[in-house]
């Protein structure tokens, strides 16, 4: 009688967060592994079990080591959100574990990317979830809903961490510097939500369009702020703060959309780039640095 080794059973988190490190879409990696979405879905949300071929098979797609793929994920407090720390401790909002997504909320991340919010359709999201098309509207009764519920994931995910990022430091260029690392750092690490909030808000229909703009618009107003300070106190010397800001907000923004799975994403890390762009960020507004009897005082 013949008796096999039982096959190992991969993390599908650690697979779906492996993918989405690579810039790789679910239907890509499905693609290129010969099996359908809802396979691969199932996958990701540990509904079908791996075989050491299929799991090597990944490993190769996504270019990582295939032991990476049987770590377990980071947990999450299950309610599929990034729900900003009640009370941050430093450096949190430097920290971005994988949004673990319900498994409709994920297949729509990846459909609305691919095709649009007008080219998607609840049955390409269902199969995407490994769901019927009636147990998809169960939990969620149209398309539209979808999408708020996404955009608001993405956008409160953003706000606490840029606002946390300038309660970091009492120096006002340093705030600011800190705050441009935050967004930059959410469009690099949070690719996949922030391209839906640049390119779908707009789909939004009222009267959660406006109540979402409104959202939107507070990062931009809380840089503003921050750097209109650091020019009253002679930190910054730049003529048109608002211009200037607006323009950094927009170096920010275009992240999404060049950086993932990039060379420079591999070479370099999300994590320095934002350096990068904070240091910039400062150069843009005419820094002036602190003498050194105020930085003794300080």
């Amino acid at each position: 009688m013949l008796f096999s080794m039982p096959e190992p059973s991969a993390g599908g988190g650690s697979v779906r967060a492996a993918r989405r490190r690579a810039g790789i879409t679910l239907r890509r990696l499905a693609a290129e592994l010969g099996v359908s979405v809802g396979t691969m879905s199932a996958i990701e949300n540990d509904k079908v079990g791996l075989t050491i071929e299929r799991l090597q098979q990944i490993a190769r797609c996504l270019d990582v080591p295939a032991a990476r793929l049987l770590e377990a994920p980071p947990p999450d407090d299950g309610t599929g959100r990034a729900a900003p720390p009640e009370t941050p401790g430093a450096g949190q909002w430097r920290v971005f574990a994988p949004l673990e997504l319900d498994p409709v909320l994920s297949s729509a991340v990846e459909v609305l990317n691919e095709t649009g919010y007008h080219g998607a359709t609840m049955r390409v999201i269902a199969t995407g979830a490994d769901i019927s098309v009636p147990g998809l509207y169960h939990h969620y009764p149209s398309k539209q809903r979808l999408l708020v519920a996404l955009l608001e994931i993405a956008l409160q995910d953003l706000e606490w961490r840029v606002a946390a990022a300038g309660r970091e430091t009492a120096d006002p260029a340093g705030r600011f510097a800190a705050m441009v690392e935050a967004l930059a750092l959410f469009h690099s690490e949070r690719a996949e939500l922030a391209s839906l909030v640049l390119s779908e808000l707009r789909s939004v229909e009222e009267p959660n369009r406006e109540r979402l703009v409104a959202l939107q618009r507070r990062v931009p107003d809380l840089l503003e702020q921050a750097a209109s300070v650091a020019v009253r106190l002679g930190r910054f010397t730049a003529a048109d703060v608002r211009t200037t800001t607006r323009a950094i907000t927009t170096m920010c923004l275009a992240l999404p959309y060049w950086f993932p799975g990039s060379p420079e994403a591999a070479a370099t890390g999300p994590a320095e780039l934002a350096r990068r762009y904070a240091s910039l960020a400062l150069d843009m507004m005419r820094h002036v640095p602190p003498t050194p009897s105020e930085v003794q005082l300080s």
